[in-house]
């Protein structure tokens, strides 16, 4: 063997020794990952009682339940129309009310633009809070509060809306290009005057965009919260379930998907214009 070949050969074995000294604790990793995620999925199959066999029995109901729904009752429809319009009024209202809160708490969680560096965290716990409850249990709240009707619903949206949006508001503007607003601090502009002639011109589209998305989540949340009791088509439909007016029911759940259908499309269509 010559001497290049030689050294060729010890090359490739001191390049080769540590992965394949390293290979083998890398493997035993992955294998406990896996029994670590077997573990922890078994767990979770025992604690939320997941049994085929009771879904399996089940399906006679099911299905006797969908033959009760069919063919569905047009008498159903001219009073879904005004529901259906109280359901779309109820978050519109509540992604408006929420989107003129956020703004200004969105960029005072933002740490770039925050009054005080002690501002940013206590705003940001406070809308993590608001998020964390689910806008049915707002719902629940508002309904004691003001009653049954529409406006306990625009309420729990507006305030879970509000915990959504100022985070994301807040991330948006930390993750904008800071050139323009840093122009203006040097310059001697306010915070105010950054926030109005730098940083919302820069984020529009994808403000807009945001809220356009809160909008099509307020229309499928606020069909919920029907069911609590907060107006809209989704309390029609409890209505008509309770009655045992199956037919009705399902004439109403296709007024639904048509409903939430025209809201995903137009959405969509929307925000890929803001891009």
């Amino acid at each position: 063997m010559t001497r290049s070949s030689r050294t060729r050969a010890a090359a490739t074995r001191s390049s080769t020794t540590p992965a394949t000294t390293g290979s083998a604790p890398r493997r035993i990793l992955r294998v406990l990952a896996v029994l670590v995620g077997l573990l922890v999925l078994g767990q979770a199959l025992v604690v939320a009682q997941v049994d085929p066999r009771a879904l399996l029995e089940g399906l006679g109901g099911v299905l006797r339940l969908v033959g009760d729904g069919l063919p569905p009752d047009p008498a159903a429809l001219p009073g879904a129309g005004l529901a259906v319009l109280q359901t779309v009024d109820i978050a519109l209202v509540a992604t408006v009310a929420a989107t003129l809160v956020s703004i200004p708490f969105g960029a005072a969680a933002a740490r770039p633009l925050t009054v005080s560096r002690y501002l940013a965290a206590p705003v940001r716990a406070v809308a993590a809070f608001l998020r964390a409850i689910p806008d049915l249990v707002w719902a629940l709240v508002f309904v004691a509060a003001v009653g049954l009707g529409p406006f306990a619903g625009v309420l729990a949206l507006t305030v879970h809306s509000v915990g959504m949006l100022v985070r994301l508001f807040a991330e948006a503007i930390e993750e904008m290009d800071t050139g323009p607003a840093d122009a203006l601090f040097t310059a001697g502009a306010t915070r105010a005057q950054v926030f109005s002639h730098a940083v919302l011109p820069e984020l529009a589209p994808t403000l807009g965009s945001l809220v356009l998305y809160r909008l099509e989540q307020n229309v499928r949340a606020s069909l919920v919260l029907g069911f609590v009791g907060a107006g809209g088509i989704g309390f029609q439909l409890l209505s008509a379930m309770e009655e045992f007016q199956y037919r009705q029911a399902s004439m109403l759940l296709i007024v639904l998907f048509a409903l939430v259908t025209v809201f995903e499309l137009g959405s969509a269509r929307v925000r890929r214009a803001f891009r």
